[in-house]
């Protein structure tokens, strides 16, 4: 091991060669972090105060708007620093930090999709046990259990970082810090690095993806067992918010990783962008598609802005 004794900060960028544009474009983006602490703060809120979202489906979709809302309040603080302030400097343990919480909430979004998806083929294929399957101590243990996979399958790469000599430029690609970025500073053996999130991304993310898929096809199977025609729309109807949020998060994912393997050819602003895009969408989506799809979501929306004037 080398002990890390540099005291050199690392440099954040924004967007190389448009830095004239940064206030510019740091306005679409205010109003995108803007709105997905109102669309996933409304939730949060939403499920706590309302006791007719007291159930499990509700438990897991707080989980993923608290997910949301931890990646956004990740990054915003740094990126906003750079294209307002031009304050590129960070230190390292902050920069190691907010790497392994944006990893960690990465893995966590992944899995609590996989405990969204357990909770629909509960619901579907074994709907008279759901209640007594899906109880509040359970899903405490799942969501428990997603977090902790997640804290602990990113730990060993990030305490690594501590002990790497930089002695190479400390300019990174990103208003925030990633894995990817800061290992490609260090001066010492990485292979360690490189290979485990490459491990960590099979077991978990795609690992998680394939499950999903086979929980789908079972559940497709029971719902085709459904006589009633109505009944089997009602069925599907209450997969489409979550099949829509595995959508939006895999396919970013799947564009991110084809971005950078095939993609060294293009401009790096088509880099920065998609990593944006990867950050940014799925916590603006998720609250968009809960909240135009699930009835008990718009009611509950309905009630807490009708809420004032009723009062007046």
């Amino acid at each position: 091991m080398w002990l890390n004794t540099t005291v050199s900060p690392f440099l954040l960028t924004g967007f190389p060669g448009m830095e004239k544009a940064h206030h510019w474009i740091s306005i679409p983006l205010l109003v995108v972090y803007v709105s997905i602490i109102l669309g996933n703060g409304t939730l949060l809120f939403l499920i706590k105060d309302d006791h007719s979202l007291h159930e499990p489906m509700y438990y897991f979709l707080a989980m993923l708007a608290a997910t949301d809302l931890g990646v956004t309040l990740t990054t915003m603080p740094t990126v906003l620093g750079v294209l307002w302030l031009n304050h590129r400097e960070i230190g390292h343990q902050v920069c190691f930090s907010q790497a392994y919480f944006i990893h960690t909430l990465s893995i966590v979004e992944s899995g609590v999709l996989l405990a969204m998806a357990y909770d629909r083929f509960i619901a579907i294929r074994n709907p008279l046990r759901y209640t007594s399957i899906l109880t509040n101590t359970k899903v405490m243990k799942i969501g428990i259990g997603v977090l902790t996979r997640a804290g602990l399958s990113i730990m060993p790469i990030i305490i690594r970082l501590h002990w790497f000599p930089y002695c190479h430029s400390h300019v990174l690609s990103h208003a925030f810090c990633l894995h990817q970025d800061v290992i490609k500073l260090a001066c010492a053996d990485i292979t360690f690095n490189r290979l485990y999130p490459v491990v960590v991304v099979f077991a978990m993310v795609l690992l998680d993806f394939l499950i999903i898929f086979f929980s789908y096809i079972l559940i497709l199977k029971t719902v085709m067992g459904i006589a009633s025609g109505e009944e089997r729309a009602k069925a599907l109807n209450t997969c489409v918010s979550h099949i829509c949020c595995i959508l939006v998060f895999y396919v970013t994912v799947v564009g991110l990783t084809f971005i950078h393997r095939f993609g060294k050819h293009a401009p790096h602003v088509v880099h920065i962008t998609m990593s944006y895009i990867y950050f940014l969408f799925p916590p603006f989506m998720n609250p968009v598609i809960y909240s135009i799809k699930t009835k008990q979501i718009q009611s509950g929306i309905v009630r807490l802005f009708s809420l004032p004037n009723s009062r007046a």
